[in-house]
């Protein structure tokens, strides 16, 4: 008869928490924090266990102390390299034996992208055919900024691993989200718990019943602000159309399943919107079909997946035709929203739009605002935003640049070091850049600077962040908070060969004139 463990998940199904013997799971967290408690948890519900580590000492990972488990947890610490994660199925027969009981691993997920598909495919089996030997059980917990594309590694090794989940922070509970899961010589699959933390335990949260409205006999009706219809009247006598967007979210809070039509015409409206969305996903339950038309404006992608965590439906761009956006509505129609609204609205957008800062800042604090929003781990890895450096054309000093500099949407920073300027550009992609730098810039940017370097990749510029931070610029400790202030002014840009004449009073002698 085989042996098992458990997760110590409170009030969750028992085949969905129990680990075989012999077995080998691999849980993911997108928080370190949340790994660790999640280990503290499981370590817990153990009689035997032993810790392995390759990201810190095993022993801070057992700090606060493990609410039970064994007295006594074997401890092991794995240099974080690529040859010790190889070796480690050897570490494995001469040390590891039945009586060790549940083996935890913890690691960082930036120690297995060290190898590849084929070397991780190897380990696996390797670490597989050993727990069989040995018969016993390994649960790998990993954490860290790369754990996406760790994720999607482990899709391909359903016959080495008995069970694959994930634990993502959602702002006011978790999501425990399981692949698949071999328990009792059964295999689940594709099943999400949600998840809250109470003294210490991660318990399944008794998600209170779901605002379903008692009549769906609104469905066909459309509430919709009247400019999204670029001029057109009522298609029929199911569309009311509204002045605003007020009179829009007013309707709407009697509404059951309509479809709700916000239009967005300036991004200074953003938060705004976002908070009625919220407000309507939160309080009409999710029959209900919320739909954002953009209006002479372009949202960045920060701001859509704002709009989207409050409980929209659908984002309708600006260049979709009025024949494209009624197919976005006729596509909706039936639709039931799935996804979790954190309840609490300030918390979701400190989260997804952390950096309240635009403009100039000092060397050191544009290093410091940078480096922590990325280690925002609700942001998408490796798309926050990006690092540019512009070096002057050799006839501007950059002084004179930044007074042509007027970063206007918050995230977007500015500092100098020696002769380059550094902007950090935030939710800005590649291929908008050149857009980006147009609206920041009163002047051509080509025409303002020789070269620039560009980082996008969360490591590139946490990289260069570390290294700038190192550096004891030349000019920026003068310089004003407000670059506008700078007494300095610009020469024009398409020729610097000589400055422009000043104007001189002339007099005119007109004949026949009387003095």
């Amino acid at each position: 008869m085989k042996n098992h463990y458990a997760l110590g998940l409170q009030q969750v199904q028992q085949e969905l928490i129990t680990l075989q013997t012999p077995g080998l799971y691999w849980i993911t967290c997108q928080r370190q924090e949340d790994a660790r408690s999640f280990l503290r948890q499981v370590i817990s519900q153990q009689q035997a266990a032993t810790l392995i580590s390759s990201d810190e000492k095993p022993q801070a990972l057992l700090t606060p102390d493990p609410t039970g488990g064994p007295a006594r947890i074997p401890l092991f610490s794995l240099p974080a390299n690529k040859l010790s994660l190889q070796q480690l199925q050897g570490d494995f027969a001469r040390v590891m034996n039945k009586r060790s009981g549940l083996v935890l691993f913890y690691s960082n997920a930036a120690h297995w992208v060290k190898l590849s598909q084929e070397e991780l495919a190897i380990w696996l089996k390797r670490m597989r055919r050993q727990l069989i030997e040995k018969n016993m059980t390994l649960l790998m917990i990993t954490s860290g900024t790369s754990i996406i594309n760790l994720r999607n590694y482990l899709q391909r090794y359903f016959r080495q691993i008995d069970g694959v989940a994930h634990l993502d922070y959602q702002q006011d509970s978790w999501q425990y989200r399981i692949n698949w899961w071999y328990s009792a010589d059964q295999l689940l699959a594709d099943r999400a718990i949600r998840l809250n933390y109470i003294e210490n335990q991660f318990i399944a949260a008794s998600e209170e019943e779901q605002n379903i409205p008692l009549s769906l006999n609104d469905e066909n009706q459309f509430l919709a602000e009247q400019g999204v219809l670029e001029g057109a009247p009522p298609f029929s006598a199911q569309w009311q159309l509204f002045s605003d967007n007020d009179g829009v979210y007013s309707r709407a809070q009697q509404a059951n399943a309509a479809t709700v039509i916000f239009s967005l015409a300036n991004n200074h409206d953003i938060n705004a919107l976002a908070k009625m969305v919220h407000s309507l996903r939160r309080s009409r339950g999710n029959a209900l079909k919320i739909v954002v038309r953009e209006m002479n404006t372009s949202l960045r992608y920060s701001d859509e997946r704002l709009l989207l965590a409050c409980g929209i439906n659908a984002i309708v761009p600006t260049a979709a035709t009025l024949s494209r956006f009624l197919t976005t509505l006729e596509g909706i129609q039936g639709q039931q929203f799935t996804r979790h609204v954190p309840a609490d609205l300030p918390a979701l957008m400190q989260a997804l739009q952390p950096l309240q800062q635009r403009g100039f800042l000092p060397l050191n604090a544009f290093c410091g605002a940078v480096q922590k929003l990325m280690k925002n781990t609700l942001l998408p890895e490796n798309d926050k935003g990006l690092m540019v450096a512009l070096r002057p054309v050799p006839q501007l000093k950059p002084e004179q640049v930044l007074t042509l500099c007027k970063p206007r949407r918050f995230g977007d920073l500015v500092t100098q070091l020696d002769d380059r300027l550094y902007l950090f550009l935030s939710s800005c992609r590649f291929n908008d850049l050149d857009i980006a730098l147009k609206s920041i810039f009163s002047l051509p940017h080509d025409e303002l600077f020789s070269n620039r370097m560009v980082w996008f990749e969360d490591n590139q510029i946490v990289s260069e962040v570390n290294k700038i931070s190192q550096l004891t610029p030349v000019t920026h400790q003068d310089l004003p908070v407000e670059p506008v202030t700078l007494a300095a002014t610009a020469p024009d840009p398409v020729s610097h060969e000589r400055a422009a004449p000043l104007p001189q009073p002339i007099t005119l002698n007109i004949d026949g004139a009387q003095s």
